[in-house]
């Protein structure tokens, strides 16, 4: 059984252990958290490249002492070429999944890395070089890393669907063949595009020569991306989201994200009074406020260029007060079909000085569009695909908007002192997983590894599955499952420690310099600390 770590001097929580540790070795050299997140999250993308990639888009939630929260937004928007006729053109009612035409949105993830760094130098000093901060993910991709079980699993179940993909064959199988766990993966031009952004900044993704290599292998590719709609991207810091509950701060991330579902989730919990975790109540509670949220979410969130309303309407106790009453503890109440997948992975990091970071980056679905740029072996997400073409959907594609995203980092100042950096990856489990280790931790107090590690269900669909039932783990007694089908749930039983359920983790910063970190025994990461 994995127990809760503690430290003092600094923690990292990854889903794979060797960027956890990338993150470490920073704060080992005297960096800070956001440094350590910078290293993590460039390693993190060699040693897990089926979850994400520098070709993907990230969101971070940054608390340091004496300020507000900080936000960055480093999500890519659609193209200058990509709109509905472009698509209707080549004959086509909706984009495809797969492929050049689901590469169709700008990667921010390297332009939030870069954000990250200006918030640290305005606020922290801190001083690592560039050169150090990618030093793990240079060395890992050059040397080759072990590949794990979710890899090797991801990329045979895949493999059908993607051998065709351009590039995706020669950066994902071995002699024709898919990954085996426990092969050596080498990825030699990632070391290299990695080099040429330590020498020339990372701006160099947008505006330098690595960009016109991307734009060129792109356009190539028959992607409707080019390099002027690199040129036009850059990071953007927000405000994010804000929840009071039960004297708690709750910060998320604002559209074009999900990070209202899981604030509206857990407000609704919070007024259902239940008192225990691992209950019957517990569970349906859960449940039922997340398709009250999810009913919300996907009827205004999107670019919020185009929102007419403010999200934070619904975040006011009133709204949350009626959504809580009509929530029926003895009945399940229908769930809509409309559902969102992805795929990502969540970092956290704190140091010495309780500087917390909460992170996300994601492809969407595993191994994103496929598609691997010749140059540079860049994997471009598929991000794009949640547009629709029909001209007259509230989500309707056009050039420069920003996809709707499942992913949101999530992080909490607690009414003792306490800051909570916390999330999962995993589609539409994402709020639903935050819910739960924030009500476990903080409302029921459980310990934070126990949080982590308790059964888990998903409610709708992840990881590119269509299936929008419950799946719950084994791991609950027969008499709550049962009670939650006699009330109307469809309930799907799965293994005791699924990866369905995502990789989740959580770091608490105590007023007194302890820091208490927990990984997902789903995962392959750990609690780094010193």
């Amino acid at each position: 059984m994995l127990q809760t770590t503690r430290s003092y001097r600094g923690m990292v929580v990854a889903p794979h252990h060797q960027a956890a540790q990338a993150g470490l070795r920073v704060l080992q050299d005297g960096g800070n958290a956001i440094e350590a997140m910078v290293a993590a999250a460039a390693a993190i993308t060699v040693v897990y490249p089926h979850m994400n990639a520098m070709g993907g888009d990230n969101f971070w939630l940054i608390s340091i002492p004496g300020t507000k929260v900080i936000g960055i937004d480093a999500c890519g928007a659609a193209a200058e070429k990509a709109d509905v006729q472009f698509y209707r053109n080549l004959g086509l009612s909706a984009i495809p999944s797969r492929g050049h035409l689901a590469a169709l949105t700008v990667a921010g993830a390297v332009s939030g890395w870069k954000e990250a760094l200006m918030v640290n130098r305005k606020f922290c000093g801190g001083s690592l070089s560039l050169d150090r901060l990618m030093e793990d993910a240079i060395f890992h991709a050059e040397t080759g890393v072990p590949v794990t079980k979710s890899l090797a699993l991801n990329a045979a179940s895949k493999f059908t669907e993607l051998k065709d993909v351009p590039g995706f064959k020669e950066a994902y199988l071995l002699r024709g063949e898919p990954l085996i766990e426990g092969q050596k993966i080498k990825q030699p031009r990632i070391a290299e595009t990695f080099r040429k952004l330590v020498e020339n900044g990372l701006d160099d993704f947008y505006r330098g020569k690595l960009a016109k290599s991307i734009g060129a292998d792109l356009e190539r590719l028959g992607s409707p991306l080019r390099l002027d709609d690199l040129k036009q991207h850059h990071a953007r810091r927000v405000n994010p989201l804000m929840l009071n509950l039960a004297g708690h701060n709750l910060y998320n991330m604002p559209p074009p994200t999900q990070g209202l579902a899981s604030l509206i989730l857990l407000g609704i919990y919070d007024r259902l009074g239940i008192e225990h975790a691992e209950k019957y109540d517990f569970v349906h509670g859960l449940i039922e406020a997340t398709k009250s949220a999810f009913c919300v979410r996907d009827k205004i969130i999107t670019d919020p260029v185009y929102m007419d309303r403010d999200p934070s309407e619904f975040l006011e106790s009133s709204v949350l007060d009626k959504m809580a009453r009509n929530i029926d503890m003895n009945v399940s109440q229908p769930w809509p079909a409309q559902s969102s997948k992805g795929d990502t992975v969540w970092l956290g990091a704190i140091d010495s000085e309780g500087r917390a970071v909460s992170f996300i980056q994601s492809i969407y679905w595993e191994f994103g569009s496929g598609a691997v740029l010749e140059e540079t072996g860049i994997t471009w997400q598929n991000r794009g695909i949640s547009f629709s073409l029909d001209p007259e959907n509230y989500n309707c594609l056009k050039p420069f908007r920003r996809p709707f995203h499942t992913i949101q980092p999530a992080l909490a100042h607690l009414t003792d002192g306490r800051v909570m950096p916390y999330g999962s990856m995993g589609g539409e489990g994402q709020p639903q997983t935050q819910a739960m280790i924030f009500s476990r931790h903080v409302l029921h107090g459980q310990e934070l590894q126990q949080a982590i590690t308790a059964p888990r269900w998903l409610l709708g669909r992840t990881w590119g599955q269509e299936t929008t039932n419950l799946r719950i783990e084994n791991r609950y007694e027969k008499s709550i499952l049962s009670a939650l089908r006699n009330v109307g749930h469809d309930i799907e039983v799965i293994g005791p420690f699924d990866e369905i359920m995502g990789h989740a983790g959580a770091l608490v910063y105590r007023p007194d310099g302890l820091i208490e970190g927990a990984a997902d025994p789903r995962g392959d990461g750990i609690a780094a600390a010193f």
